[in-house]
């Protein structure tokens, strides 16, 4: 029995596939976890959840950014769902449609197994948090997008601002929690998420840290896996794996075997059309 942790794979189904192929996954015996963004760009998000979904009870799934984006266009207007581009189109018309983005809904923010021994975000968390923290903070915004108040929550979702502060309450909470282990790459000592900086670490503005290695961050009781970051490239240090090794880019597609031993498993990317202009995600 094996646990792979995949990086983001933003609509790649082919290699996906490649990759499950690669690792001789066995549904059988083998789980799955997907640290988040897996539509969006690739070309495949439909086929893409259409496999992950076929493999839910192997799979465990944490919410990206782009996940969030799909469920909350899913909740406009057909003209407005007409206007997004191509690859999110096909999910949205699709005759699975509803199936696919409710089931996307009931999916988490965070995934802590503590018997195995790992977490796992989409892109990270604020640097006071420890993971008991960071699991409650997950936890309450996982049930307000479960909840019958979904589309107002989808609807204010959109936002830098405010940045976290356990009083808030709502929409600005929910707001909050979202930006924190969606979009999460640099931040400053009090949590404040620097969006704008994308890069690589020393590229960044004086006062900004990458999340993980924040001066004075609260102890983190297990490593954590995570991906959002396409520019980190791969990177274990400091109890920490990130994944999203830019397969949507024309990188590598990454599967981290977790347990006392770590693995490392990848393949090539989707080859990227040379009309396409390199992107952060």
């Amino acid at each position: 029995m094996a646990t792979y942790a995949i990086g983001d794979v933003q609509g790649c189904h082919d290699t996906l596939q490649r990759l499950l192929e690669k690792i001789r996954f066995d549904p059988s015996r083998d789980r799955l976890w997907f640290c988040g963004d897996l539509v969006n760009r690739g070309g495949q998000s439909l086929e893409t959840l259409r496999l992950v979904h076929s493999l839910s009870i192997h799979s465990t799934v944490v919410l990206g950014n782009h996940d969030l984006s799909l469920l909350a266009i899913a909740q406009r207007s057909e003209v407005d769902q007409a206007r997004v581009n191509p690859d999110l189109r096909r999910v949205l018309f699709a005759p699975d449609r509803d199936e696919l983005v409710n089931w996307l809904r009931q999916q988490k923010l965070m995934h802590v197994d503590r018997t195995l021994g790992f977490a796992m975000v989409h892109a990270g968390f604020a640097p006071k948090w420890t993971i008991k923290i960071a699991e409650a903070r997950a936890r309450e915004a996982e049930e307000q997008l479960r909840s019958d108040g979904y589309r107002k929550l989808l609807r204010n979702m959109y936002g830098d601002k405010p940045i976290w502060n356990p009083k808030l309450t709502g929409p600005d909470r929910f707001r909050a929690i979202v930006n924190v282990f969606t979009r999460m790459r640099y931040c400053t000592p009090s949590g404040r998420i620097g969006f704008e900086e994308k890069g690589r670490p020393g590229t960044q503005k004086p006062g900004l840290y990458p999340w993980f290695d924040v001066p004075g961050h609260a102890p983190r009781e297990l490593p954590v896996v995570c991906g959002h970051w396409s520019t980190l490239g791969l990177f274990m240090g400091l109890g920490i794996y990130a994944i999203d090794t830019g397969a949507v880019w024309g990188g590598k597609l990454t599967a981290l075997e977790l347990g006392q031993e770590l693995r490392l498993h990848q393949v090539a990317g989707r080859e990227v059309p040379a009309s396409e202009i390199r992107r952060s995600a």
